[in-house]
């Protein structure tokens, strides 16, 4: 292997593939994708299937490499994976270095004073805005290739769980990221929330798989009118991803005690959450948000924390539940986020307001008022006046009609009021 040579690996490692057939497809596609680009700058992608470990200790002993280079992941497997892929590597005579991995700031760089990490986002989000970042460099032009090392089989583009899966790949991630941010950018901060509007990046699988570079991302954004509420966001996936740096244990234990407020989970738990899962619930807000996760492996971020919500602070279901559910199926289903979404929700996270609920009939009156987005994917309601549609039990011939289920727990169905500039009905 000469001095300037480069092997691009990837290892399809068994015991992380299976557990998101979207996932699954989506890395799939990013894989092709960058075998695609890497191809042309001279060198092609080297795919091996097996323990990550081996296979890479294998390729690198075979290639004659002098150093493998990994990029930083905070979860508990991949810690512990570094820590055998070094020794493994130790053993025959081939350095490890690590790199930064996909933030915008890495996680241990901004801590306060005596502690190693903080607990709350907004002293986080003050010195991480003033923590320095990394330069954005051009991909190489050119790229050595290593001679006569076999590539393996390229993966299979597996069937998917979603029927509406975004594309895989950096080539689709750049051409969402440059549309975004050409003209979507100046007003994310007014409509994200605007649930029907459906004008959030959607750039977050992209992220997720290594796809777009959050450093770039934010640096780009940064730039734009309207860019510092996105660039918050990615002080938010920061913030879960230097907690779970710190304890990779956060991904399934609370990081703090259950609010005494949680109610318990009733007898018909099993039932109730399998409803859930399905969009069946008899809530439409919360059962849009949890049809449109099973048809497009994404869910926009309103519905999450809604959806959420209603599982661990109306039924009494543990976050753990939930937050396995949605990592099932979230093409972005990153860890960090993931848990770190769900325990603020649960009131067992960061969150200092730790008794907050939300409401899915008031959610829907502010965030969806002329119902739009319960109609997108709660589609036998689409006749429902609004607001009825909000919460149609109050009306049984509704349900009659519509065959929807009546809710599944007793839920607090306040007058809400529709703004009379809509002309809704």
């Amino acid at each position: 292997m000469t001095d300037d040579a480069v092997l691009p690996m990837f290892v399809l490692d068994p015991r992380l593939l299976g557990r998101s057939p979207n996932r699954d497809r989506f890395l799939a596609e990013c894989l092709h994708d960058l075998d695609r680009s890497l191809g042309k700058r001279g060198a092609g992608l080297v795919i091996r299937r097996g323990d990550p470990v081996a296979e890479t200790v294998s390729a690198a002993v075979e290639a004659g490499a002098e150093s493998v280079h990994i990029t930083a992941d905070g979860s508990a497997y991949a810690t512990r994976r570094e820590r055998a892929l070094r020794e493994g590597l130790a053993k025959a005579g081939i350095a490890l270095r690590g790199h930064p991995g996909n933030a915008v700031v890495e996680a241990g760089e901004v801590a306060p004073d005596g502690k190693q990490v903080y607990s709350v986002f907004t002293p986080f989000h003050r010195a991480w805005q003033l923590a320095p970042r990394r330069s954005v460099l051009s991909a190489p032009a050119r790229i050595a290739p290593v001679p006569r090392l076999h590539l393996g089989a390229r993966p299979d583009a597996t069937s998917p769980d979603s029927i509406d899966l975004p594309r895989g790949g950096e080539t689709a991630g750049r051409r969402a990221m440059e549309s975004y941010l050409q003209s979507g950018i100046e007003r994310y901060a007014d409509v994200r929330d605007d649930m029907a509007a459906d004008a959030t990046s959607r750039l977050s699988p992209y992220l997720r798989l290594g796809c777009l570079s959050a450093n770039e991302l934010a640096a780009a954004a940064q730039e734009r009118p309207g860019g510092a509420e996105l660039v918050r966001q990615l002080a938010w996936r920061d913030f879960y991803g230097a907690l779970l740096a710190f304890d990779p244990s956060i991904a399934w234990r609370d990081y703090r005690e259950p609010p005494a407020d949680v109610p318990e989970a009733p007898e018909f738990a099993s039932y109730a959450f399998e409803r859930w899962t399905l969009g069946r619930t008899g809530i439409p807000l919360v059962d849009a948000g949890m049809r449109q996760l099973r048809r497009e492996g994404w869910m926009h971020n309103r519905a999450r924390m809604v959806t959420a919500s209603f599982l661990t602070r109306r039924l009494g279901v543990p976050w753990q539940e939930g937050a396995a559910h949605f990592s099932r199926w979230l093409v972005d289903g990153d860890p960090a986020n993931n848990s770190g979404g769900w325990q603020w929700v649960a009131g067992t996270g960061t969150d200092p307001r730790r008794s907050r609920s939300f409401s899915p009939v008031r959610q829907a009156a502010r965030f969806d008022p002329a119902g739009d987005y319960i109609r997108r994917y709660v589609r036998e309601l689409a006749d429902v006046p609004t607001p009825l549609l909000f919460a149609p039990w109050r009306d049984p011939s509704v349900l009659h009609a519509t065959g929807y289920p009546p809710p599944v727990i007793e839920v607090p169905a306040p007058n809400v009021r529709v703004p009379a500039q809509l002309g809704l009905v």
